[in-house]
This record gives C-alpha cells, sequence and structure tokens, in this order.
C-alpha cells in the first residue's frame, strides 16, 4: 500500500514487539503484517498468550518500560506513525483517532466519579470543546450504544456489567475515531449479556461505517461482527483471511483445529481439542511454531514458513502450500 491508497485505513508490515525478561526476550509479536480496509472489521483469534494483546498495544503504542525491541510500520490513515514521536502520537492518534476498550473495560470506570464527567474527559483534552458541546457529544453516543441519556449522572456502581461496557463503549466512540479496538470486549459478561452486547457492535457496524479491531479467543463471538480473520500462534500471524472463506474452509492446521473445536447448532460431531502446549515465547523454536502440535507435520516443518498468498486473497504461513497456493500432501 501507498500513503496514497485510502482503501485501507491500517497497513501493517513486519511489526515486532519484544519484552525483555531476566529469561530473554519475550517475542510476543514477531514479524506480523496485514492490512485493514476503511469500515470492515477485523477479528484477530487465537489461544491465551499467543500475542492478540499485545498486538493492540503495539499498534496504539501502550507499552511497558521493558521493551527490547520494537520495530515494523504502522502506517494508519496515510501515515506512518511509527515515525511520530510520543508527545505527537499521543495527542493526534491515540483515542482521538485510535480508540481501546481494554479488556474488563467494565472495571476501567472510577467508581466514585460520575459516568458523564469521566465521558467527557477525553473530548475536553483532546478537542478543546466546551463543556457544553462534549455533553452533548456523549448523549447522542449513550443513545448510539442503547444506553438512556439520564444514565449519565450515575456512578459505574449503579449500572450492570453490560451497561459499563457499553459506557466504555460511547466513550471510545465519542471522539469519533477512525478505528476502535476492542480487546475481549464481552468475556466478562453473561451469556445474554454477550448477546446484548455484540448486537450494539453490529448496529454501530452498520449505522456508523465504523471500522474495528476485535481481539477475542471466541471464534463464535468473531463471527458475529468480523469481517476479516486473522490467526494468531505464538507471536506470529499465521493466516489471514475473509471471514466468509476461513468459516468455510480454514487452511492452517491450527486455523482448522480451532473451527473444529466450536460447537454448532445444525451438526452433530465431536469436539475436537488440540493437545499439547504453545511454545515459550521466550524461546520459540526453530521452523513453524506449530509444529510439536500439528498431526500434519513433515520434515520441512523444521524450517520457517513462508507466506503464501492464496487465489482467494487469504495469506498463510504452513509448508504444505507451495508458492502456487495450491496444497501439499504431507
Amino acid at each position: 500500500m501507498t500513503t496514497s491508497d485510502k482503501r485501507f485505513v491500517l497497513d501493517v508490515k513486519n511489526l515486532k514487539l519484544y519484552f525483555r525478561t531476566q529469561a530473554g526476550p519475550v517475542q510476543a509479536v514477531d514479524d506480523v503484517s496485514f492490512q485493514l480496509r476503511a469500515g470492515h472489521t477485523l477479528a484477530v483469534v487465537g489461544e491465551s498468550g499467543c500475542g492478540k494483546t499485545s498486538l493492540a498495544k503495539a499498534i496504539l503504542r501502550l507499552l511497558p518500560r521493558n521493551i527490547s525491541t520494537y520495530t515494523g510500520s504502522i502506517v494508519f490513515d496515510g501515515k506512518d506513525i511509527m515515525k511520530y514521536d510520543d508527545e505527537k502520537f499521543r495527542r493526534e492518534i491515540r483515542w482521538s483517532n485510535i480508540a481501546s476498550v481494554p479488556q474488563a473495560s467494565m472495571n476501567s470506570l472510577n467508581p466514585v466519579i460520575r459516568i458523564e464527567d469521566q465521558l467527557i474527559e477525553p473530548l475536553l483534552i483532546h478537542e478543546k470543546i466546551t463543556r457544553q458541546q462534549a455533553r452533548t457529544r456523549v448523549a447522542e453516543v449513550f443513545e448510539v450504544v442503547g444506553l438512556p441519556v439520564d444514565f449519565l449522572q450515575r456512578y459505574p456502581f449503579e449500572l450492570s456489567g453490560g451497561m459499563r461496557q457499553r459506557a466504555i463503549i460511547a466513550m471510545a466512540l465519542a471522539s469519533k475515531p477512525k478505528l476502535i479496538m476492542l480487546d475481549e470486549p464481552s468475556s466478562a459478561l453473561d451469556l445474554l449479556s454477550q448477546a446484548n452486547l455484540m448486537n450494539v457492535l453490529k448496529r454501530i457496524k452498520q449505522e456508523t461505517k465504523a471500522t474495528f479491531i476485535l481481539i477475542t479467543h471466541d471464534i463464535g463471538t468473531a463471527s458475529e461482527l468480523a469481517d476479516e480473520i486473522a490467526v494468531m500462534y505464538a507471536g506470529k500471524m499465521i493466516e489471514y483471511s475473509a471471514a466468509e472463506y476461513f468459516y468455510t474452509d480454514a487452511h492452517h492446521p491450527y486455523s482448522q483445529k480451532l473451527m473444529a473445536s466450536v460447537p454448532t447448532l445444525r451438526e452433530d460431531k465431536n469436539l475436537e481439542f488440540i493437545p499439547g502446549q504453545p511454545p515459550s515465547l521466550i524461546n520459540p523454536p526453530t521452523g513453524c511454531r506449530f509444529a510439536a502440535r500439528c498431526e500434519k507435520r513433515f520434515e520441512k516443518c523444521a524450517m520457517e514458513p513462508p507466506t503464501t498468498y492464496l487465489e482467494n486473497g487469504s495469506t498463510v504461513q504452513c509448508w504444505l502450500f507451495d508458492k502456487t497456493g495450491e496444497v501439499k500432501n504431507a
């Protein structure tokens, strides 16, 4: 993508994020590349500890002090934001153009401050608007997420978990960002609240044409919202595909195992599981990082697989696919 290509709101190339520890660097995000179209939703899926949240933190530059490597290219809205200094990034990108709904975000609200005061604070800081203008804006987004406007005068403890989650989503929407990152937005909610929240997100996407990155370990939840699916494993993005292709014909053996572990209503099948444990990100194995758990592994898997581009536009990092995108027999 060039900086003039407006089809993509986000273009990430060769992104690496390593954390320094006494045992060695943790390769949380290792050479990840992808593109995201404006108005689309990318669901990043995978097991716990695979690097999903670290990828979001790398894009938002919410980094701890023990960073050993932070390299690559992140082009957002035509601008290489990796070249921004921290102050410019905070002023022009974080929250104003890329907003975040963090994991367990319903616990992010200050219990002793009214919800309205917490929601208008980012607007007063980033947009320099009047307090009355900020109040009008948050009242509008409260209606968008399906909450009564008078709830703005309540304290967080007066709202249910699902309502607090929607309040945080309203805070993210208030600044009218071009990209919203949702990190496990429904993981701490009961099933009914999860369903209600996903309906709210689908309606927001349809009405506002918002661009989302949804981080989740729940393949079923991802299907509700996703236009594209990215599968992460041990710090690598091993498959990237349009959702319609992924859910009908996942390519990477790990992706196939993930799909086989999802229960379905229309088909009576035995659920599968993936034996073994993911490798350590401090000292990951050479070659394919899934090889030790893969039933289809063969000799070539001892080498790191290249990224193969398939005819349907998907990409996959697996030696079962040759350079033309045709599957090989192991």
